[in-house]
């Protein structure tokens, strides 16, 4: 098999998975939605944003540690140092787990009254906090098994995972919903602790599984395993220190408008909670290629190869375009209809209406950030990320007393245009790459928007509302429509390019 032809076979088993995922979790948030509300789902937000915090100090760095240390070691024959990793990394996972849970256990009063400004998040986070030892180890076990080639136990790992949350959060959520807000809260959040340490016992079970009958030294290899993590944890601890000020700040600065506090959480929470997700949704596919983009341009990037990396960089990027500029026409057509049939929302219909302007800018970055993450830039898009994340503060502070939550929208896409034009300067300081505005973003909005109105008009029933089965329906009839269209727009204009070529070399000779 090519190197060109794996990479895609890769790419496509990988969005496949990451699809499921994310349709699972997108389609669960729906019917959570439904359930507690959208105040509900804004107060569980919030507290998932200290949540994450915790979550970053107890595992931020181990998981990348792990994996690096275990290669390295198995890259130098030296098999039975492995376990001495090993045992460093549970160690220090165990210590800066400990130290979060013990924290988040007993500042879960204070984090509630002066961090989240609302007295109902204390028992949702208490009950969160025990979660976070068996969710450290579980990253340095799945940091071993990327480490050793086997991402199959993580994969089955997440699956079981993702099922088991799902069974316990529904079962939790019918039971204590009907009790009121924080109930709602706290029922989200046992079903994540209880997944959590059900991920561990599969995840572990699988490692004693493969570590039966492998040669093993005595001792602990703490130091290696804090001399890389530690660095990594550092910058993770900024990042995710500021993107919790700014997430905590959006229902106080809309409380300084004039909301009370059953809005503000509402309106974040159909925001944050319903629009987002969905803008985020299609870039499972993204993620899944951009992911294998980093080795394929760090391979270039180590053997020189300034041609290889221009082309890659070319392609990658048209059909990023490509891809992007349809999504977001889509995404606008179809928000009304995607608020109402999956949240039973028209506000969030409305917010995915203004996010999907920023959704080409927003995948360009990604596959930006991969590929310079590939050529060796990962301090320079770190700090990008710290900036964007201080400017994101500063914005939300003076947009949403003015402007709602729909300051919180112009907020992601200032920052996201900001992030984006660092990113690209930065790469094409390194690589002069070319992209056709013709065939990459004209020829593919088009195509979108006639097939996206075709649809709506070929299956709209007299204004009627849309159920399901339409959506799905008017959909992937669009999809179909636009290959159809974008392909055929595609070969006449390139061979209406090679017919302007030949005429311009036949006056030049």
């Amino acid at each position: 098999m090519t190197n060109r032809k794996k990479f895609y076979t890769n790419g496509i088993l990988l969005t496949a998975v990451g699809i499921t995922m994310r349709t699972v979790s997108l389609f669960f948030n729906a019917f959570l939605s439904r359930i507690i509300g959208a105040e509900g789902l804004g107060l569980y937000t919030v507290v998932m944003t200290v949540y994450a915090f915790a979550v970053t100090f107890a595992t931020s760095g181990i998981s990348l540690t792990v994996t690096r240390l275990v290669a390295s070691a198995i890259g130098e024959k030296k098999e039975g140092e492995v376990s001495k990793i090993l045992v460093g990394s549970v160690i220090y996972a165990l210590l800066f787990s400990f130290i979060a849970s013990s924290v988040l256990f007993f500042g879960a009063g204070a984090f509630a009254h002066y961090v989240l400004d609302d007295p109902r998040g204390a028992v949702a986070l208490r009950i969160l906090s025990p979660s976070l030892i068996p969710l450290a180890l579980v990253s340095v076990f799945s940091g071993y098994f990327v480490g050793v080639r086997r991402v199959a136990c993580n994969a089955l790992t997440q699956i079981l995972g993702q099922l088991f949350k799902i069974l316990i959060t529904v079962f939790l959520v019918l039971k204590l919903s009907g009790l009121g807000v924080e109930y709602s809260a706290v029922s989200l959040s046992l079903g994540t602790t209880l997944t959590e340490i059900l991920s561990f016992l599969v995840i572990f079970l699988q490692f004693l599984i493969d570590r039966r009958g492998k040669s093993a030294k005595r001792g602990l290899d703490i130091n290696s395993v804090a001399r890389t993590a530690l660095p990594l944890a550092f910058s993770a601890y900024i990042r995710q220190a500021l993107l919790t000020v700014e997430h905590i700040l959006i229902p106080k600065r809309l409380k300084v408008r004039g909301d009370n506090t059953a809005e503000a959480l509402a309106s974040y929470g159909v925001l944050h909670g319903m629009a987002l997700p969905l803008i985020l949704y299609p870039m499972a596919t993204l993620t899944s290629f951009s992911g294998l983009l980093v080795p394929e341009f760090a391979e270039r990037d180590a053997a020189g190869q300034k041609e290889s990396i221009k082309k890659l960089a070319s392609e990658a990027f048209s059909k990023t375009l490509v891809y992007a500029v349809a999504t977001s026409v889509f995404l606008y057509l179809f928000s009304e209809e995607l608020g109402y049939v999956i949240y039973d929302s028209y506000p969030a219909g409305m917010y995915i209406a203004v996010l999907a302007s920023v959704v080409p800018i927003m995948y360009l970055d990604h596959v930006t950030d991969s590929v310079l993450k590939g050529m060796g830039e990962q301090v320079y898009s770190m700090w990008v990320n710290i900036t964007d994340s201080l400017l994101s503060i500063v914005l939300v502070w003076v947009l949403i007393p003015k402007m709602g939550i729909m300051g919180y929208a112009l907020c992601i896409i200032i920052m996201e245009g900001y992030n984006f034009i660092l990113s690209l300067l930065r790469l094409l300081s390194r690589v002069k790459f070319r992209i056709s505005i013709v065939r990459s973003i004209v020829i593919p909005a088009i195509a979108a928007l006639i097939s996206a109105v075709l649809s709506k008009v070929a299956f709209d029933a007299g204004g009627a509302l849309t159920t399901p089965y339409q959506l799905i329906i008017k959909i992937l009839f669009a999809l179909s429509a636009f290959f159809v269209f974008y392909k055929i727009s595609d070969i006449i204009y390139s061979l209406s390019v090679e017919k302007f070529r030949k005429e311009m070399a036949k006056k030049a000779k």
